[in-house]
């Protein structure tokens, strides 16, 4: 049951929620408020334009409260310099502090993750996370352990055989070349009934680069964490990582230094204008 419902006393039928609706299931009858038939809520795909579209907060749908929306004004959003800077000037940051992120701040920013879009607006993403940097350091040496096994019992395919010189790098210099010292790690990953799983993961990936670096932590995308979650397959369990479901790393913390300046590499990329 959608639980769609119209407040009559606020509705003031100019249908934008009938005109909004990418199912086109909502309906409006002359002066009556707008409806959805019994036979038409299959289609709906959960996106909520409807409460969202709504000037005066009349709908309402799977017993969502439109007064618990945050409001969207002229200043809601940050302005296009605001967001220039921000994609010209994150960095992959591979230094970190040594010490949690704000388990309050994780929280608010894995909630708002949950709005990023998918396929479909199918949502079939989990977040695997782990929240505190003892529980980070006791998955780094498994993992560290777990390669340095692997490459004892020629147990590691040629496309991974430079993961190995991590092993010699940790144990011998102390320097953590796959997880960078991160005190966290994220792992996003899309169950198989997902429209498009990988767009959906580098999608809501991409929201938490620009939502850590808004925050004031640092992240890095890390192909390496998958390499070595795909070549140890109990390290992959630990993660709740199942079959068949694609995903993606990233790791992610306080950083140890700042960025004093974007980059300059505006021209870095082709672009084709289609004119006819």
């Amino acid at each position: 049951m959608l639980q769609f419902s119209v407040d009559d006393a606020k509705c003031t039928r100019c249908g934008q929620c009938v005109f909004d609706c990418p199912s086109r299931i909502i309906e409006q009858t002359g002066a009556a408020v707008p409806f959805i038939r019994p036979e038409n809520e299959e289609r709906c795909i959960q996106c909520q334009h409807c409460l969202a579209v709504c000037p005066p907060a009349a709908v309402s749908i799977f017993g969502r409260d439109p007064a618990r929306s945050r409001p969207l004004t002229a200043g809601s959003f940050p302005d296009l310099e605001q967001m220039i800077t921000l994609v010209r000037g994150r960095r992959s940051v591979r230094r970190y502090r040594d010490e949690n992120v704000d388990p309050a701040l994780l929280e608010q920013l894995l909630a708002a993750l949950a709005n990023a879009p998918s396929g479909v607006n199918r949502r079939a993403l989990t977040f695997s996370v782990i929240a505190d940097k003892a529980v980070m350091q006791q998955f780094r040496l498994r993992a560290l352990n777990g390669l340095a096994a692997a490459e004892k019992a020629g147990r590691v395919p040629a496309q991974f055989a430079y993961l190995l010189q991590a092993v010699p790098a940790w144990f011998e210099q102390g320097v953590d070349l796959i997880f960078r010292g991160a005190p966290h790690l994220l792992v996003v990953s899309a169950a198989p009934e997902a429209v498009c799983p990988a767009e959906d993961v580098s999608l809501a990936l991409a929201c938490f680069d620009l939502l850590a670096q808004s925050a004031g932590l640092g992240a890095v995308w890390c192909g390496m964490a998958k390499m070595t979650l795909e070549l140890l397959p109990d390290l992959k369990a630990s993660m709740e990582l199942q079959p068949g479901h694609y995903y993606y790393a990233m790791l992610f913390g306080l950083p140890s230094f700042r960025y004093a300046r974007t980059v300059q590499r505006d021209t870095a990329a082709r672009v084709h204008r289609v004119t006819a």
